[in-house]
């Protein structure tokens, strides 16, 4: 890797840390300067989720004080990213390449539409429970469980707005603030990064420079994340989610056609 792709890496990382910590979908930065820089697809994937883990780690800390009073949803929730992490880490290396390529957009597509109604249906679905004088479940109850436990299986084969996801879900299913979600999201995402990324040092080849850099950057732009994050209105992180997330179907069906 020359001095000048070096650089490249590393701008990346920190693009990707910012962005991974605001919304979700860094992956979309990191994996294709990763693979004009030489690295063969499954080598930038496996080497891009070990990499980006530093970052999510930053951004949960700087999310610290929206996680206050969520230790046992985060607890609930991260035994089933946990899981769902490592069964995407899994299918990544036994299934082909292109096994999820028709399916992601939609599912991102899906999300983004989730999270522009959501103000609109979490309000039908109070007044629901109102009138049936019924609470929201403290942790979301058994769809938000199965819905984080497939979002994980993504994140970990793939990732790539991951964190749009989650949001959608916990957004429509949690009755909390945004913010709150978001720091949520950036510990879920922190822990399927992790184990799908211990997995992988174990059964794929790492480029070791490339995971250096990522990870360089990605802990600065968790930091950089973290601080604009959490200054942004419900309305405008709304608006960016659903930016990223365009982006990232428009570059998915770019790449797979």
């Amino acid at each position: 890797m020359s001095p000048a792709e070096a650089l490249a890496v590393f701008a990346a990382g920190i693009g990707a840390g910012t962005i991974n910590t605001i919304v979700g979908s860094g992956t979309l930065i990191t994996f294709p300067v990763l693979l004009a820089v030489g690295l063969p697809p499954v080598t930038a994937n496996v080497s891009n989720a070990l990499g980006l883990v530093p970052g999510s780690v930053t951004g949960a800390i700087g999310y610290r004080r929206e996680l206050g009073g969520q230790r046992s949803r985060l607890l609930r929730l991260g035994a089933v990213c946990l899981v769902g992490g490592v069964t995407g880490a899994v299918l990544l290396v036994t299934l082909p390449s292109g096994a999820f390529d028709a399916i992601v957009p939609v599912l991102i597509a899906l999300a983004l539409v989730l999270v522009v109604l959501q103000p609109r249906l979490a309000r039908a679905v109070q007044a629901h429970r109102d009138r049936a004088g019924t609470a929201a479940p403290t942790h979301g109850g058994p769809v938000l469980l199965l819905g984080m436990l497939l979002a994980s299986a993504y994140g970990g084969y793939f990732g790539a707005a991951q964190g749009v996801l989650y949001l959608s879900l916990m957004g429509l299913l949690l009755d909390e603030p945004l913010q709150r979600l978001n720091g949520l999201k950036n510990v879920l995402a922190a822990v399927v990064n992790g184990v799908a990324a211990l997995f992988f040092v174990f059964v794929a080849h790492m480029d070791w420079a490339a995971v250096a850099l990522v990870a360089a950057g990605a802990t600065l732009g968790g930091l950089i994340g973290a601080r604009v994050g959490r200054r942004l209105p419900p309305a405008a992180l709304r608006a960016l989610i659903v930016a990223v997330g365009v982006a990232a179907i428009v570059q998915l069906v770019v790449r797979n056609s």
